[in-house]
Formats: structure tokens, sequence, C-alpha cells
């Protein structure tokens, strides 16, 4: 019988000195091409590479493979991004689990930042989760600590689902697939709808839709790395190669949730949620009408703990879709907290 594991509530003191009405949540964000593969982004760690074949063309997938800096322990966490983040930006993340004895791997899916984007790629998360396996049979990783944020829980389930063997835990960061937004009235929308959205996606936008739904309307200046980082490669001379992946992958997201497999995942299961959290994928395409039967992340995560019993819920009472980035040393000691 599987133990019954408890409902833990993180409160948090910190507040934001940002809010809608400071300079910092209007100002805008100097922009710099950096290539379709952040060529000319620094990661705050060397950068390896991981080169194989997939759906008959060569691909590279970037990843950091950063060694315990106190004693090891043994152990090694893989760590998957979302859709809006890179393996940087993990940065917080990487140092403190290295400073706890974890080898810590963490790489960029294909289609994502310094990754390959290959035309015409069908994206889905077998595939992302078949060339992790591949990489980290490279790296010679055996059993791994699995967390993934927002899409990257999505691919920490699937993973999780189809290599059992490798798994020792998962951890999912707010993460995205534990609904199934398109049956809760989300409307479909294909390949040349997600184009023209992509078409239109720039630096004020990547930050207005953060500053909303991400960090409920408080925003730090040290967001703005992140905002640069992703829009810069959509400003690069091959931004297309980048416009292209992303609608890509949209379509994935939002026809690849993995709510229904949920209970046949075999190992142990937290969630670590921020609770002021508002996405809701493509929520806001949906009729008003319907709109708000569509779960946000935390509502999400509320309905699933209620139908495991071998699932952890910790719920950070002051963060929103990204507490890694936001406030990094609560998330930190959450997260150690989880994996030992």
């Amino acid at each position: 019988m599987r133990r019954a594991l408890p409902l833990l509530l993180i409160a948090t003191a910190w507040t934001s000195p940002a809010d809608a009405a400071d300079p910092a949540a209007t100002a805008p964000i100097a922009v710099k091409p950096l290539g379709a593969n952040l060529e000319a982004f620094a990661y705050p760690f060397p950068v390896h590479w991981y080169g194989a074949s997939s759906q008959g063309a060569p691909i590279r997938m970037a990843y950091l493979d950063v060694p315990p800096s106190a004693r090891a322990n043994g152990r090694t966490v893989l760590l998957l991004h979302g859709k809006n983040f890179c393996a940087a930006t993990w940065q917080d993340t990487v140092t403190a689990l290295s400073n706890a004895g974890y080898r810590v791997i963490a790489p960029d899916q294909i289609g994502f930042c310094k990754s390959s984007k290959p035309a015409g790629y069908q994206y889905s998360f077998q595939s992302l989760a078949a060339l992790t396996r591949g990489l980290l049979d490279e790296a010679k990783v055996g059993k791994v600590l699995v967390v993934g944020h927002s899409t990257g829980g999505i691919l920490a389930a699937r993973f999780a689902l189809m290599y059992p063997d490798r798994v020792e835990r998962i951890v999912l960061v707010n993460p995205l697939g534990l609904n199934d937004t398109l049956a809760q009235g989300v409307p479909y929308a294909d390949l040349g709808t997600l184009r023209r959205e992509e078409a239109r996606t720039d630096a004020a936008s990547i930050k207005a839709y953060q500053l909303r739904n991400y960090y409920h309307g408080q925003w730090r200046p040290a967001y703005d790395r992140w905002v640069a980082m992703l829009a810069g490669q959509y400003a690069s001379p091959d931004g297309d190669l980048v416009r292209d992946a992303q609608a890509r992958l949209s379509d994935m997201i939002e026809t690849q949730p993995v709510a229904a497999d949920l209970d046949r995942i075999v190992a142990p299961v937290s969630l670590i949620i921020g609770q002021k959290d508002l996405t809701a994928f493509r929520a806001n395409t949906a009729p008003v009408a319907v709109r708000s039967a569509v779960q946000t992340v935390p509502q999400a995560a509320e309905a699933v703990a209620k139908r495991f019993s071998n699932m952890h819920l910790i719920r950070i009472a002051d963060a929103g879709h990204a507490p890694q980035v936001e406030d990094p040393a609560r998330f930190n000691a959450a997260l150690l907290d989880e994996l030992r």
C-alpha cells in the first residue's frame, strides 16, 4: 500500500519591491540579436554537446553537466526547462544542487535555446524523452532524480512513464499538462495560427506575458536578462527558425497533456507549486463564458493531488510560475528537502 504523503504550505515573507506601477514593470528591455541557437549568449556553466540522429536528420543538444562542488552523494539530478526558459535559467538551482553534492545534468531540448531546430520537425514529448535518455547514456548516467518545470513538467512525467527504471523520483515545478486545456474549452489552434502568433512575439510581449502570468504584476530587473535571452533569438537574422520551432512546440503542448496518464507513474512524485501562478495554457483564446473553467496550474495541481496517494504537494504561497527564478533560496530549500 502506498503511504499517503502530506500536503505542505510554505509561506514566504519575501515581497517584491516592484509592482505594476513601478518603472521596472513598464521599462523596455534592451535586446540584441543572439542567434537562433543563442550563439552570442553565454551560459553560466560550460556547455557540452550531444549529437544524434532524429527523424532522419542530425541534431545537437546543448547541455550542462555540473559536478558536485561538495562531497559527492552519488546521485544525479536531471533538470528539464520550460517553454520560455533554457538550461541557463536553472543557474541558481544548479549551484544549490552542486553545493549539496549532486551531479546536475540540464539539457536544452531540441527546438529550444542552443539546441538544434530542425526544419519540419515533428515535436513530441516521446521524442524529447528518447533524446534525453540518449544524452544520459552518453554521459554515463544511470538513475536520475528528474525535476521538470512548466513544459518540462510534461516531459518529466513522460520520461518517467517511458523509462521507469531510470527514475528515482520526479519533482514537477508549476507543470503544464496536469489538465487537458482543450477538453476544458480552449479552442484548438492549428500550426498556421500559432505561426501568426509567433510573428508578433518580441521583448515587450514576452515581458507583458511573464509579468501577468509568472510574476503576478511584480517585476525585478533581474528578470530582464531572461527576457532579453528569449527575445534575442527572435531578433536574429535567422529568427524565423525560432518562430517555426516555437509554433510547433506550442502545438505539442496543447495536444499532448499528460493528465490521463499520471496514475501510471510508479516513481514517487512531488509537486512544488507557486500559488500565484495564473498560467493556463492558451486560456485567453477560449470563449469568455468558459474561460474560468480552464484550470490554472495551481488549480490543476490541487485536483491531481486529490487523485494520488503518492503525490506530495508543496505550496509556495507568494511565488508565481517560476519560483526557482523568483525566490531561489526558498525554492532550493524546498527542492533539496524533496530530493532527500
